[in-house]
């Protein structure tokens, strides 16, 4: 491993390698991101040990799903399609200009600096590493300190896989969190909560830093009345276990149409899933739970687990509870019954925009209102989180929940400059109103804007 860099020192060094190199070629970004996949999969098992250790309880199954195998074919989908997407692009010609050619070519944009959260560190740092790699770039991360022993791991699977000349790991809490984040990157992405974000922005912004952010919110899962209640239920649950709800695109709360709260309960306890996995990340985030969920009315769905390991449970919050304006992030789903689909659009309209709405037992007509009338990152039907493993499907928030999309040619597009390009031939009808100006010049504009 390599002595510990600030981020002022890792961006430098790397300006350096810049310009004595140039960008990555082609084949040199198949290499990594191949390289990168290959890492992954050997360090699996140390990343999953270290995750759990981190976490004090973390399912070994959702890390090497969520976290590794995620990644994995993020490099495997980019390495596969990179060529088509770094082809230069023609672009039209007015016919006064012919024969000029002019395309379009994207072009990598040069140090990119990425901050990544503790709730799925590996895929949050290194999804963005991917699609900056595919698009030319080199990667300066800052691995959440909340789970230091995956930090360390993250910071050797880069060594390991793309070297000192491509990548940097920058270790630290808060105060290097800010000097991070002050930085003059080329762009700058980071994944947290929106609070966070703001201040991300903020600092960016003084250096004129592009960002990238990815957000949080209060994704509702909407339950029409076209929904089987029982299918709707386990969906939902499975979706909001994950990670022990700890997802920036977990369901937060259930708004029913044409179900009352009681007959959604009774499908969740007869769904049998109760207990995640995975606990609790660490004691602040159960005492943050705690604070959300003081005198709110629960149903857990079973009993809790040893440590920090929680049951899934059911929340019926008053409109001005603290469980019904801040996301929950956590394991605890809020429900609530809405007089009709108009109600509900209502409800996710007097919010931030969420990264997703996911909808059960809609009709299309139905999916057609809800897409029309609110923002979101995603409109999803039938089941929820999933999406996101999608590798062509470009992933992101809007507002409040974030700006900016990655995974696929969305990250690719995201860390890419387009750069104009324009040949002239040697002589065009443009031409004509080269100075100095004849009278022809003067006939064809007056023609040319229709005055007489």
């Amino acid at each position: 491993m390599r002595a510990a860099e600030t981020p002022a020192g890792a961006l430098a060094r790397l300006r350096t390698v810049e310009a004595r190199d140039g960008r990555l070629s082609l084949d040199q970004r198949r290499d990594l991101l191949d390289r990168l996949a290959k890492t992954l999969l050997a360090r699996a098992e140390d990343l999953a040990a270290a995750l759990d250790a981190d976490y004090g309880g973390r399912s070994r199954l959702e890390t090497l799903l969520a976290d590794v195998l995620c990644t994995v074919d993020a490099a495997r989908y980019s390495r596969r399609h990179l060529k088509s997407w770094a082809r230069p692009r023609r672009a039209a010609v007015p016919y006064p200009f012919w024969p000029a050619r002019a395309w379009e070519e994207p072009v990598p944009k040069g140090i990119i600096g990425i901050m990544a959260p503790w709730n799925y560190p590996v895929q949050l740092a290194l999804v963005p590493v991917v699609d900056a790699l595919a698009a030319g770039n080199r990667v300066v991360v800052k691995p959440s300190e909340g789970v230091p022993r995956t930090a360390a791991l993250i910071a050797e699977v880069l060594e390991a896989a793309l070297g000192p000349e491509v990548a940097a790991t920058v270790l630290g809490g808060p105060d290097v969190a800010a000097d991070f984040a002050a930085q003059p990157w080329d762009h700058l992405m980071f994944t947290g909560g929106t609070e966070t974000g703001r201040k991300v922005a903020q600092a960016a912004a003084r250096n004129l830093v592009p960002v990238t952010l990815e957000l949080g919110g209060k994704c509702p899962a909407v339950v029409l009345p076209g929904a089987d209640l029982a299918v709707a239920a386990r969906d939902i649950l499975v979706g909001k276990a994950v990670n022990a709800g700890q997802t920036c695109i977990a369901p937060d709360t259930v708004l029913l149409v044409g179900h009352t709260t009681a007959a959604f309960a009774d499908a969740c306890r007869a769904s049998g899933l109760a207990l995640p996995e995975t606990g609790l990340a660490s004691d602040a985030q159960a005492a943050r739970l705690d604070r959300l969920v003081d005198g709110v009315a629960l149903q857990p769905l079973g009993p809790d687990g040893p440590g920090r390991q929680r049951a899934l449970a059911l929340a019926f919050p008053d409109a001005g509870a603290a469980l019904a304006r801040e996301e929950v992030f956590g394991p605890v789903l809020a429900v609530e019954a809405v007089a009709g689909l108009a109600a509900a659009i209502g409800w996710i309209n007097a919010r931030p925009a969420p990264l997703a709405i996911y909808l059960f037992g809609a009709t299309a007509a139905e999916t057609a209102a809800v897409s029309a009338a609110t923002r979101s990152g995603a409109l999803v039907s039938g089941r929820t989180v999933e999406y996101a493993a999608f590798p062509a499907l470009g992933f992101g928030g809007t507002g409040g929940s974030g700006q900016g999309r990655y995974h696929g040619k969305a990250g690719f597009l995201t860390f890419s400059e387009i750069r104009s390009h324009v040949r002239h031939g040697p002589w065009s009808l443009a031409r004509l109103f080269d100075l100095p100006r004849k009278r022809l010049a003067h006939r064809l504009i007056t023609r040319l804007v229709g005055v007489r």
